[in-house]
Order: structure tokens, then C-alpha cells, then sequence
């Protein structure tokens, strides 16, 4: 009879004790998950050195660690598309829409812009200088007179430069085979800027890029005009329910923090000091 006593104490015992590991465990877990923030963002606004300067602003703010994965949009659709992290931050708007269409994003919050350009070498070997996007694809096109370096990586950028050879009336598989004047890079904006550079080449690239490596470069803007070239940046948080384990509500805190007044106004200022201008433009709520 105590045998059993004894045995039913240290059963009761096991089970306290899991039960407290387990709580742990929980409690661990859900402290981890809340302090942590994955996003997965376009080359641009890396390499313009705006998440370097917001991320420490978002960290104090809400007390979490922003792991920040840069690529082009298309791979930061795909992170998303996998779970992989809790929102993106991206400039396709078709592909944003589609993101949130499937399923796999909540909803686009746009919280800045800027424009495209066509930069290239002063020169301007092919004639190209004030014309409409359009109107320059074409002549690039039609008589390949300038060499042309795309950043060919499925980004935000590749996607828009695929849209203007549409609107320009060409296939962009035509494009791609059209000579050796159209290069293509596979990189990021910045190594992009740099190859076309070297090359005295043509390439559309953000501004907000194109101011942080101007120094660098020996590219001026030859086309900045032209409604196609409007270039919008928008939050997306990953949708829970497609991935379960994203953290939603640390994910809409940084949707809030983007679009909050202060942030907004630090947004439209950065940049001025140092290169004289605009980066970024705050959205206002401009949802183009």
C-alpha cells in the first residue's frame, strides 16, 4: 500500500515538473517570437541606407531585434510566399496585389515613392535625352546604338523596365535576344549602377539609388519623365493564416511605425541633407 502511495507521489511529482517545463518552454517561445522581426525588403531601400536608419528607431520603439533580408522583389515575394519571414516591404504594385489576392499577404500599405530614371552617359550616344520611356526603349531598340544594362534578377526594377518595353510595344523575350547591347546583370541596383558605369551604358534605376552612388558614377539622368515612371513602396504583412508562426502583431507594429506622422516626415527629409534632395517622398496615402 505505500509502495503504491509512493509510486502515485513521484508520478504526480514527473508530472508537476513537466507541466513547468512546458510553461517554460511556452513562455520562451512566445517571448522569442514577439521580439523578433523578420522582413525580407528590396535592394533599394537597402542600399539607400533608409532601413539602416529607421531599423534602430523600430527597435527602440517597440523593444524587438529587425533582421532585415535585402533582395530583389521577386525573392522578397517569394520569402513571403514561404513564410519565411513576417512581412516585405517591396515596389511591384501588380505583383504586390497578386501577393495579397492569393492569399499570402494581408493587405499593401503604401509609405513612400520616388521615380524611376533612365540614366546614362552624357554623351548620350543613342539620342535618347527627354524623350518618354517609351519612346526611348524604342530607339534603344530599333537601332541599338547604346549599350543597355538591366538588372535582369525578377526585381521591382526589372518588373517595371519589362513594363515600359511592353508599353513600348516589344516582347521582352525580342528584348533579351535583340544583340549584345542589352546586358544583363543579375545583381542589385547598386552593382547594377556600377556596371553601366564602367560600360558607359544605359540603365532605369530608383533615384533614391541613383542619388546614394552618384558620386560614384559617371551616369547622368536622360530620361525622368513620364507616368510609368512613378515608383511606389509598400508594407506587406505575411498573412497568418498561410503561415501560422508569423509574427502578426509585431509585423502590423512596423506597418504603423511606417506610416505614423514622425516617421513619415524623417522619411521625406532623409537624404536632403547629404545629396540636396529627396530620396523618398512620404505617401501621403498614395496607393498608385
Amino acid at each position: 500500500m505505500s509502495l503504491r502511495l509512493i509510486n502515485k507521489s513521484k508520478i504526480a511529482g514527473v508530472l508537476l515538473v513537466i507541466a513547468i517545463l512546458a510553461g517554460l518552454i511556452s513562455a520562451v517561445a512566445g517571448c522569442s517570437a514577439s521580439s523578433n522581426l523578420r522582413m525580407a525588403t528590396t535592394t533599394s531601400l537597402y542600399d539607400t541606407g533608409l532601413w539602416e536608419y529607421l531599423e534602430p528607431m523600430f527597435e527602440e520603439q517597440y523593444d524587438v531585434e529587425l533582421d532585415v533580408m535585402y533582395a530583389g522583389t521577386g525573392k522578397a515575394l517569394e520569402y513571403g510566399q514561404r513564410g519565411d519571414v513576417h512581412i516585405i516591404t517591396v515596389h511591384s504594385r501588380a505583383r504586390e496585389e497578386a501577393f495579397v489576392a492569393d492569399g499570402y499577404g494581408v493587405e499593401r500599405v503604401p509609405f513612400a515613392y520616388n521615380y524611376f530614371l533612365i540614366v546614362g552617359p552624357a554623351s548620350d550616344p543613342a539620342g535618347i535625352k527627354g524623350m518618354s520611356p517609351e519612346d526611348a526603349f524604342r530607339k534603344l531598340m530599333d537601332t541599338g546604338s547604346g549599350s543597355f544594362v538591366s538588372r535582369g534578377d525578377d526585381s521591382g526594377t526589372h518588373s517595371k523596365e519589362k513594363a515600359i518595353w511592353k508599353g513600348a510595344g516589344y516582347e521582352y523575350e525580342a528584348v533579351q535576344s535583340a544583340g549584345t547591347w542589352y546586358i544583363e546583370a543579375g545583381s542589385g541596383m547598386g552593382p547594377t549602377l556600377m556596371m553601366a558605369s564602367e560600360k558607359q551604358a544605359y540603365t532605369l534605376t530608383d533615384m533614391g539609388t541613383y542619388l546614394a552612388y552618384k558620386g560614384k558614377l559617371e551616369l547622368v539622368p536622360i530620361v525622368d519623365k513620364g507616368d510609368i515612371l512613378l515608383n511606389v513602396y509598400s508594407a506587406i504583412a505575411v498573412n497568418p493564416e498561410q503561415a501560422p508562426e508569423t509574427n502578426i502583431e509585431m509585423a502590423n507594429n512596423l506597418i504603423s511605425f511606417l506610416t505614423s506622422p514622425e516617421i513619415q516626415e524623417l522619411i521625406g527629409d532623409y537624404g536632403v541633407e547629404e545629396y540636396g534632395m529627396q530620396l523618398f517622398t512620404p505617401s501621403l496615402g498614395r496607393g498608385d
